[in-house]
């Protein structure tokens, strides 16, 4: 039976790992969305980079969290991450499910929703979810939200319908939990059913899109002009060599009658 969520409700997640789902329509001006999930102490921080799960970084060395490709259902989009309950790491306290808009704001994207499924029914989301909570951006101008969490109750684990936007995007989400982020480098998202293998890379680290390519702008201006090589003068040939013994375009007579008779 699936459960429909309010914001700032929680409930028991008894499945020993979990399969959490961002579903949206596309079309004309909807930006694409990406799913992360990044993994907290007790303090609230990672205790690593390696924690953040997201396009760039699609599988946590424990192996115990990861990134799958998006995929395209009926008419509309996912993208997933997949995370251990059971088996986690004791010094995980929380994870932290992220909604990041590329080339737009959440405002625009349609039917956001995640939706939590059990990570090893084999349904590959196609299936019923355990839960799902309909996502309501707050403001309009948040580029990247926190859209749930799973975090260790009494034993067990328990996910919680908590939503908090950023106007920064990504950069804004790993700041506040202590990750390092390179905000000059920018990648392609991958496209749905491209087949990339989660376990591969496949974009440079998150940063804002337009933070990235004033960066670039004000390095290409900042650097010096090279000098243009000058056009390369032709230089003239050398003379053909002349044949041992003959002048140029010289030509044997014919051998004919003036040689009958001697």
């Amino acid at each position: 039976m699936t459960h429909a969520m309010a914001q700032g409700s929680d409930m028991s997640v008894s499945v020993p790992a979990v399969r959490a789902v961002l579903r949206w329509t596309p079309g004309a001006g909807v930006p694409d969305v990406d799913a992360c999930v990044i993994l907290l102490d007790e303090n609230g921080r990672v205790r690593s980079d390696a924690d953040f799960v997201f396009y760039n970084q699609p599988r946590h060395p424990s192996g115990l969290a990861r990134k799958l490709p998006k995929k395209r259902q009926g008419e509309g989009l996912t993208d997933s991450v997949e995370a251990q309950l059971a088996r986690q790491d004791p010094s995980v306290d929380r994870m932290v499910l992220i909604a990041s808009a590329d080339g737009g704001t959440l405002a625009r994207v349609r039917n956001l929703r995640v939706e939590l499924h059990d990570a090893g029914s084999g349904d590959a989301a196609g299936g019923e979810p355990v839960a799902y909570v309909d996502i309501q951006p707050d403001g309009g101008a948040s580029s990247a939200l926190i859209c749930g969490e799973l975090r260790r109750a009494g034993g067990g684990w328990q996910f919680r319908a908590v939503t908090k936007g950023y106007t920064t995007g990504l950069v804004g989400v790993a700041g506040e939990f202590g990750i390092s982020v390179d905000e000059t480098d920018t990648g392609h998202h991958p496209t749905p059913d491209s087949g990339n293998d989660p376990a591969s890379g496949g974009r440079p680290a998150p940063g804002a899109a337009q933070a990235a390519q004033a960066a670039q702008a004000a390095q290409a201006q900042q650097a010096p002009q090279s000098p243009q090589p000058a056009a390369a003068q032709p230089q003239p040939q050398p003379a053909p060599p002349i044949a041992y013994g003959y002048p140029p375009a010289f030509t044997l007579p014919p051998q004919g009658p003036q040689f009958i008779g001697r």
